[in-house]
Parts: structure tokens; sequence; C-alpha cells
């Protein structure tokens, strides 16, 4: 089998499991993406370790797990604080890394590895670059954010975009890209696939508000072009990390596309984004 028909069922199976999950409950798509965090660290340190470099692997995992049990308490179970409502308790899942940022400065102290200081920031950089991102979407599943359908609007909007601007981008640019985008770091990026990428992803915008007339036009255009900005740059960062390293992909888990990191790169930069675009622009 060929690596786009690869490429393609895996991706059709993952958009059926992530909008079932989605559609059917809050929890099971919490714990689906538990997974994917926890699966994304364990890439990511995996990747990362060295001679040189030596990060707090399951210290790291396991502050990643709390700072996504974090988010999923604030959003998903606020009763169990009794805090709902307050204006700094969305905030936690922000204040939560901050003790543990200074944690890893103490366990480092007891492992006498080389170069301490390498150690603790890369331990930190995978729970702040996989963990926060991917547990900020829990934020947009909550029950009391708009609906269609009995979906997530914003949360499946999201989704959708980011789909959609990704396989456009790779059909179109692998049959008629010509000028490379970014070749210093993802040599088969072109601008051709970029700009169909994301004239189509616009286009789709408008659609979404001619269903979906409850959520402004301006936010879907705000949304689709935090997709488009930070989902560009989200996957030539873990692009950079990956050619820094001298490796093609970041693992071998979903076949046609690598990694838990090579599919959601673009997720990593652009979901905080978003967060912080619907929470002070449009509260929900």
């Amino acid at each position: 089998m060929s690596n786009f028909w690869k490429r393609t069922i895996t991706g059709l199976s993952m958009v059926f499991i992530l909008l079932a999950a989605i559609y059917f409950s809050g929890w099971v798509f919490a714990v689906i993406f538990l997974l994917i965090t926890i699966l994304g660290l364990w890439e990511f340190y995996g990747l990362i370790s060295s001679e040189t470099c030596h990060p707090q692997k399951y210290y790291g995992i396991f502050a990643g797990i709390l700072l996504y049990l974090a988010t999923v308490v604030v959003h998903l179970a606020p009763w169990w604080l009794n805090l709902a409502g307050q204006p700094w308790f969305v905030f936690i899942p922000f204040i939560v890394p901050i003790p543990l940022f200074f944690i890893s400065f103490i366990i480092e102290i007891y492992r006498d590895r080389p170069n301490p200081l390498a150690n603790v920031a890369t331990t930190t950089l995978g729970f702040l670059y996989i963990a926060l991102p991917l547990s900020l979407l829990i934020y947009f599943n909550r029950p009391d954010v708009l609906h269609f359908l009995g979906m997530p609007v914003i949360l499946v909007g999201y989704f959708a975009f980011t789909w959609i601007y990704d396989t456009a981008a790779y059909l179109y640019g692998r049959q008629f890209g010509k000028h490379k985008f970014f070749e210093r770091i993802s040599p088969k990026k072109t601008w051709e696939g970029t700009i169909a990428g994301a004239v189509v992803t616009l286009a789709v915008a408008f659609g979404l508000h001619l269903l979906v007339r409850d959520l402004p036009l301006t936010d879907w255009l705000a949304l689709a072009c935090i997709v488009i900005f930070f989902g560009t740059h989200g996957d030539l960062a873990e692009s950079l990390l990956k050619r820094s390293l001298n490796i093609k992909d970041s693992g071998t888990i979903l076949p046609g596309h690598g990694g838990i990191l090579d599919r959601f790169d673009t997720m990593l930069i652009s979901a905080p984004f978003v967060f912080l675009y619907f929470f002070f622009q449009h509260p929900i």
C-alpha cells in the first residue's frame, strides 16, 4: 500500500474516532486526548534524549498528566472545587506549570547527570509544548459552549479547519507545488500548497457561518486565520525540531503520518491562540 493511501486511511480513521468521541461524551474525548498527550510526551522525551541531554522523562510525563487533569477538572467537573464562575478559575491550567517547573530543578539536584540546565529546560519544554496546548482543547468541549447538532461548534470547527488546511495544502502542493515555502526547514512545503490550503480554509469558514449563524462570521474567519498562520508555524517548528535531530518522522505509531508529534504539530502552536482569542474576544 502506498504512503498516500496509508495517510488517507489513518487520517479518516482519526477523524471518525475524534468526532464520535466529541459527539457522545466530553469525558471520552478527554480520555482520548490524555492518551495522545502521554504518547506525545513519551515520543518527545525519547527523541531528545542523548548522551548530552537527559530530560526527566517520567517526571515530565507525570507533570503533563497533572497539567492535563487540572484542565479537565476546571472545565468538565468544576463542581468538585465549587469555584465555577470565578474570573480567575479558567487560568488554573496556566498556573499549574509554575510549581511543576521549579520542582524539576529540585529533582535535577539529586540526579547527578551532565548538563543539568539542558535537562531541566527540555523537561519543562515537554509538558509546556505538548500537554498545555492539548489540554486547552477541553475548554471548547464544555457542556455550556455553543453546540450545533449536539456537537461543540468551535471545537469541531477548529478540527475541521486544521484537517482541511493540512489536506488541501498537501494535495495541491503535491500536484502543483513548484516554489519552496521554507526549504531550509521543510523542503516539501510549497507556496502553492500553502496558499491553496489557506483559500480553501477561508472558503469553508464562510460556509460554516451560513450553516451556524450563532457564531459571528468574524469569529469563523479569526479561527480560520489562527489555524492558517499558527498552524503553519506549528508544523515548521516540529520540522525544525526533527531537522535538528536529523530524523524524518517523530515516530511510527500512525501509518502514513509518522508519530503523534507529526500529526498534532499544528495544534501544539495554534491551540493556545485559539483559546486566547475566544476567551478575551468572545467568552464562552
